[in-house]
Protein backbone atom coordinates (compact mmCIF):
# COMPACT_ATOMS: atom_id res chain seq x y z
CA UNK A 1 0.00 0.00 0.00
CA UNK A 2 0.97 3.80 0.13
CA UNK A 3 1.48 3.88 -3.55
CA UNK A 4 -0.05 5.84 -6.40
CA UNK A 5 -2.81 3.08 -7.90
CA UNK A 6 -4.98 5.82 -9.89
CA UNK A 7 -5.43 9.27 -11.13
CA UNK A 8 -7.85 11.44 -12.58
CA UNK A 9 -8.39 13.97 -14.96
CA UNK A 10 -10.32 17.31 -14.70
CA UNK A 11 -11.88 18.45 -17.23
CA UNK A 12 -14.90 21.26 -17.77
CA UNK A 13 -15.85 19.26 -21.50
CA UNK A 14 -15.19 15.69 -20.33
CA UNK A 15 -17.16 14.82 -23.71
CA UNK A 16 -14.69 16.64 -25.73
CA UNK A 17 -11.46 15.75 -23.92
CA UNK A 18 -12.43 11.69 -24.04
CA UNK A 19 -11.67 11.34 -27.88
CA UNK A 20 -8.56 12.91 -27.76
CA UNK A 21 -7.04 10.22 -25.11
CA UNK A 22 -8.84 7.16 -27.02
CA UNK A 23 -7.20 8.79 -30.48
CA UNK A 24 -3.38 9.28 -29.16
CA UNK A 25 -3.25 7.03 -26.48
CA UNK A 26 -5.88 4.22 -27.24
CA UNK A 27 -7.44 4.58 -23.75
CA UNK A 28 -10.56 2.84 -23.18
CA UNK A 29 -13.68 4.77 -21.53
CA UNK A 30 -16.51 3.15 -19.47
CA UNK A 31 -19.12 5.18 -17.32
CA UNK A 32 -18.98 4.40 -13.83
CA UNK A 33 -22.55 3.91 -12.35
CA UNK A 34 -23.36 4.56 -8.29
CA UNK A 35 -21.04 6.93 -7.74
CA UNK A 36 -21.16 10.72 -6.23
CA UNK A 37 -20.55 12.12 -9.32
CA UNK A 38 -20.80 11.65 -13.25
CA UNK A 39 -17.66 9.72 -13.77
CA UNK A 40 -16.09 7.51 -16.53
CA UNK A 41 -13.31 4.98 -15.74
CA UNK A 42 -10.16 4.65 -17.73
CA UNK A 43 -8.16 1.60 -18.82
CA UNK A 44 -4.83 2.73 -20.04
CA UNK A 45 -3.89 -0.88 -20.89
CA UNK A 46 -3.72 -4.70 -20.03
CA UNK A 47 -3.88 -5.33 -16.56
CA UNK A 48 -0.75 -7.37 -16.93
CA UNK A 49 1.57 -4.43 -18.06
CA UNK A 50 2.57 -1.82 -15.86
CA UNK A 51 1.02 1.65 -15.23
CA UNK A 52 -1.89 2.49 -13.41
CA UNK A 53 -5.77 3.21 -14.66
CA UNK A 54 -7.91 6.17 -14.39
CA UNK A 55 -10.30 8.54 -14.55
CA UNK A 56 -11.99 11.31 -16.13
CA UNK A 57 -14.85 13.83 -14.81
CA UNK A 58 -15.61 17.58 -14.26
CA UNK A 59 -13.63 19.39 -11.40
CA UNK A 60 -15.20 20.09 -7.95
CA UNK A 61 -16.98 23.52 -7.39
CA UNK A 62 -13.34 25.83 -6.50
CA UNK A 63 -11.30 23.14 -8.64
CA UNK A 64 -8.91 23.98 -11.76
CA UNK A 65 -8.67 21.50 -14.26
CA UNK A 66 -5.83 19.58 -14.04
CA UNK A 67 -4.89 16.01 -12.88
CA UNK A 68 -4.72 14.44 -9.97
CA UNK A 69 -3.42 10.84 -8.06
CA UNK A 70 -4.39 8.81 -5.53
CA UNK A 71 -2.79 6.71 -2.96
CA UNK A 72 -4.06 3.18 -1.81
CA UNK A 73 -3.63 2.86 2.10
CA UNK A 74 -4.70 1.00 4.37
CA UNK A 75 -6.59 2.72 7.01
CA UNK A 76 -8.12 6.19 5.65
CA UNK A 77 -8.79 7.50 9.10
CA UNK A 78 -5.08 6.96 10.25
CA UNK A 79 -3.64 8.91 7.26
CA UNK A 80 -5.78 11.71 7.84
CA UNK A 81 -4.39 11.61 11.36
CA UNK A 82 -0.87 11.79 10.16
CA UNK A 83 -1.48 14.35 7.19
CA UNK A 84 -3.05 16.94 9.60
CA UNK A 85 -0.39 16.15 11.73
CA UNK A 86 2.13 16.88 9.83
CA UNK A 87 0.48 20.23 8.32
CA UNK A 88 -1.88 18.89 5.49
CA UNK A 89 -5.21 19.70 5.27
CA UNK A 90 -7.83 17.54 4.05
CA UNK A 91 -9.74 18.94 1.06
CA UNK A 92 -12.74 16.83 0.84
CA UNK A 93 -13.78 14.71 3.99
CA UNK A 94 -14.32 10.74 3.92
CA UNK A 95 -16.93 9.74 1.08
CA UNK A 96 -17.70 5.88 0.47
CA UNK A 97 -17.22 4.99 -3.28
CA UNK A 98 -19.61 1.95 -3.95
CA UNK A 99 -18.25 -1.27 -4.34
CA UNK A 100 -14.60 0.40 -4.34
CA UNK A 101 -13.65 1.73 -1.41
CA UNK A 102 -13.02 5.01 1.27
CA UNK A 103 -12.21 8.09 -0.35
CA UNK A 104 -10.61 11.70 0.75
CA UNK A 105 -8.92 14.46 -0.91
CA UNK A 106 -5.63 16.67 0.80
CA UNK A 107 -3.42 19.03 0.35
CA UNK A 108 0.34 18.98 1.28
CA UNK A 109 1.80 21.49 3.27
CA UNK A 110 2.92 23.17 -0.44
CA UNK A 111 -0.70 23.14 -1.76
CA UNK A 112 -0.51 20.00 -4.08
CA UNK A 113 -3.79 18.39 -3.66
CA UNK A 114 -3.68 14.54 -3.73
CA UNK A 115 -6.56 11.89 -3.48
CA UNK A 116 -6.21 8.76 -0.75
CA UNK A 117 -8.10 5.68 -0.92
CA UNK A 118 -8.77 2.75 1.79
CA UNK A 119 -10.05 -0.10 -0.63
CA UNK A 120 -13.26 -1.76 0.54
CA UNK A 121 -15.38 -3.69 -1.64
CA UNK A 122 -18.27 -3.24 1.08
CA UNK A 123 -18.65 0.39 1.07
CA UNK A 124 -21.91 2.09 -0.15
Amino acid sequence: MNRVTHFEIYTDNPEAVRPFYEQVFDWKFNKFEGGPIEYSLITTGPDNEPGINGGLTRPREGQSPGTLNTIAVSSLEQTIKKIEQRGGKICVPKMAIPKIGWLAYAEDPAGNVFGIIEPDAEAK
